[in-house]
């Protein structure tokens, strides 16, 4: 397993790349099923960078707690003070995501709800396919069977768009980004696939950008795959004191 990327050097740059690059549309990509989240009260937030979708998040719902996971602790640290007043209800673990056991695991909880939300932005552009699908197989044992999982996506849709634009767009992402943060990662991931076969159903998919960006709303169904397959590929590009 390769090191994890860091991203301590872009904490307090991200924000500033990201709209100097794609404008509002990463937000809007990770905001895209808010509206849709107002029932969750235990939420998983894995690579949230600096927490601009925790901190929505925990402005939509009064009532909703937060695990947040991330490898990087300058951004941990944005995070916690970018959800402001309501970051009492988050919990910030600094670890690798593809290596962290949930609380209900380790038993470090025991007696409380599985998570009924998990929420991935950009962030399993950051890992390999079987990486996700090991990700996703050993989440499935934490999350209610009513669970969503969130995702937002950089993508490379079939045709002309995706082969002329795009792909070399999402080539030059992956090259900066191994530049900047020492990122492994080169090319997409099929995370559809993953998740499908570890127990998610795709239900929900909006694009934008021609297809470059997208965000999905996937369920568990506690082993049934019905198959939802679609018809571009994933990638990043971002990667989570309690009160």
């Amino acid at each position: 397993m390769t090191p994890p990327p860091n991203f301590n050097r872009l904490a307090n740059l991200y924000r500033w790349m990201e709209w100097f690059t794609f404008g509002p549309w990463l937000c809007r990509s990770r905001l895209a099923f808010l509206p849709e989240l107002a029932a969750c009260r235990h939420a998983l937030v894995l690579g949230d960078g600096d927490g601009r979708f925790t901190a929505r998040l925990l402005r939509a719902n009064s009532t909703i707690r937060i695990e947040a996971v991330d490898a990087s602790p300058a951004m941990l640290k944005a995070l916690v003070r970018n959800a402001g007043p309501n970051a009492c209800r988050v919990r910030i673990h600094c670890a690798d995501a593809r290596l962290w056991e949930t609380p209900y695991l380790s038993g470090d909880l025991p007696g409380n709800p599985p998570y009924d939300l998990v929420a991935t932005h950009f962030f399993l552009d950051c890992l390999t396919t079987q990486e996700i699908r090991s990700l996703a197989m050993r989440l499935r044992r934490s999350v209610s069977p009513s669970a969503s999982w969130l995702v937002s996506e950089f993508a490379a849709p079939l045709g002309w768009f995706g082969r002329m634009v795009a792909s070399p767009i999402v080539w030059m992402l992956y090259r900066l980004f191994g530049a900047l943060t020492g990122l492994a990662a080169r090319s997409l991931p099929d995370h559809r696939t993953a998740l499908l076969e570890s127990g998610f159903a795709l239900q929900k998919r909006r694009k934008w950008l021609g297809g470059l960006l997208a965000s999905e709303l996937w369920s568990f169904t506690d082993g049934e795959s019905p198959g939802t397959h679609s018809q571009s590929r994933s990638t990043p590009i971002e990667m989570l004191q309690t009160c």
